[in-house]
Formats: structure tokens, sequence, C-alpha cells
């Protein structure tokens, strides 16, 4: 829609203070909250994403982007939950795995998925097999994932599948995996949903597979 132009272009931008500006004028001339959010922040979210994707943008231009969406949120979150039309996609529990300390991936990922309309449960670094596998059942979790940056670490990852597959969950949540180490192949090898390379490919992966679910 035309009329929200200016505030895709602010937020493609990473302009924070225009986005809050341009979504509370939006608001303020009686805007419906769900159409700032579903022909406003998320295409211009899904141009960022494609912009990351084709090398266009990196992980700097897409942490301004998403903490321009969240700006954009914070303003219509309240709204949105007041007029019962804020419809999450889903849940998703995510976390490092134990024994490993980096986040800036799983981080970026966090932010992208919330940008994208999922609710995220973020379990921090080094998570051990029994915290993942409980939040995921306490958050009764669509999606449970994982990221590790070392090969030490990714070694917990089946310990994950294997335990949810104990528990009675692996056919009630699924399961994907991330990180320089991993791989399609190892996602495959331990009993994992899917894997994804990137923050944006880590979006498209929980869309496609919750993609019934969202229909």
């Amino acid at each position: 829609m035309a009329k929200f132009d200016e505030l895709k272009q602010s937020l493609v931008r990473g302009d924070t203070p225009g986005v809050s500006t341009l979504v509370q004028q939006f608001v303020d001339q009686g805007d419906e909250p769900n159409l700032i959010l579903d022909d406003g922040l998320l295409p211009a979210m899904d141009i960022v994403g494609q912009k990351f994707k084709n090398n266009e943008f990196f992980v700097p231009q897409v942490l301004f982007a998403a903490r321009a969406m969240n700006a954009g949120m914070d303003i219509l979150k309240p709204l949105l939950i007041g007029s019962g039309s804020l419809k999450l996609k889903g849940t998703v529990v995510i976390g490092t795995t134990r024994g490993d300390q980096h986040d800036i991936g799983k981080n970026l990922v966090v932010m992208m998925l919330e940008s994208a309309g999922y609710r995220v449960v973020d379990l921090g670094t080094d998570v051990s097999t029994e915290k993942f596998v409980a939040a995921a059942r306490k958050e009764k979790a669509d999606i449970l994932g994982m990221s590790a940056l070392m090969t030490t670490t990714m070694a917990h990852m089946p310990e994950v599948v294997t335990q949810c597959q104990q528990e009675g969950l692996k056919d009630k949540v699924k399961i994907i995996i991330g990180g320089a180490p991993v791989s399609s192949e190892y996602a495959h090898k331990i009993g994992a949903d899917g894997f994804s390379q990137s923050a944006t490919e880590a979006v498209d992966l929980v869309r496609s597979l919750l993609a019934p679910k969202e229909a």
C-alpha cells in the first residue's frame, strides 16, 4: 500500500526514530494497527531479509532494521493485543548448545523471527539438553532451535533430539539447527527437521515447517 511507503523505507534504512514517529502518526490518524503491521512493517522486513539473502545487506543493517521494527511494534503491540487482532504465528524456543557462549547469530535469528510475527523464548547460551527439552514442553513450542559455533558443542545437538524422542515431544515440536560447523547433512543424520545458514533462511525454514498450521 502506497501510503506506507515512507514507513517501509524508514524501516529498511534502520531509522528507528523515523519508524516510531511514522507509526505513531498512523495510529493517531486512525489507521488500523493490523494494517500498519501487515501492509507496512512486515513487508519492509521481508525486503530486508531478501537484501540480506542477496548479500546487499549485512548483519549491521539487518540489526538496525530489526531494532526499528521492534520500536514500531512497541507502539502497535498494546493496541493489537487490546483489539484481539494480534495473532502470533507460533512459538519458537531457541538457544546455543551446552558449552557454547557464542550468541551473535542466535540473537539475529531471534530478532528476525520476532519481527516476522513469532513468539520467541530465548534460552541464551550454554543451554543444557534438559533445559531445551523442559522449555519446549513448558512453552508448548512449535519449533525448537539450536545453534552451535564449535564442533565440540554441536555434538550436544543429537542429545536434545534423542531426549525429545524419548519424552514424546518429537511429533509435537520441529527441531531446527544452525551455526558455522553445522550442515543439512548433519541435520538429517541426527534426525533434526531442518537446517539454516542464516537468520533469513531460519525465518523461511520456520515458515515452511509451520505452513500447515499458519494456513
